[in-house]
């Protein structure tokens, strides 16, 4: 495994841990309580899939499990910014890193797919 995987696993690792931390703080109702499951389950998809990108049998495969991480990154991001802060500025940058984050990880993971595709 070269450094930049390893990089990369430990930084969707983080990106998951801290989406958990985040809804464990947030209000309760049930608009938020079914967004934040949503956003628990995309956020740790996009780590789990990078592991497993980093197992596949084939460059096909690789690429597949790839676009897989940048699905569940974009979807980590929409589920954000549905989830519902009620003003709370320290929830409310929270999301905003988290958002950010999201948004980073679609972008490495779609020049992850540019790369890969071009490589014949």
């Amino acid at each position: 495994m070269t450094t930049k995987q390893y990089d990369l696993e430990e930084r969707t690792f983080t990106f998951a841990k801290d989406v958990r931390a985040f809804v464990r703080n947030l209000m309760k109702d049930i608009p938020n309580s079914e967004d934040a499951k949503q956003l628990v389950r995309a956020s740790g998809l996009v780590g789990a899939n990078y592991i497993e990108a980093n197992e596949a049998l084939s460059k096909k495969d690789f690429i597949m499990r790839a676009k897989i991480c940048r699905k569940e990154a974009k979807e980590s991001g929409y589920w954000l910014r549905l989830i519902e802060t009620l003003g709370d500025a320290s929830l409310e940058e929270k999301r905003m890193r988290l958002q950010n984050e999201s948004s980073e990880l679609t972008s490495i993971f779609g020049a992850i797919i540019r790369n890969s595709e071009s490589v014949k």
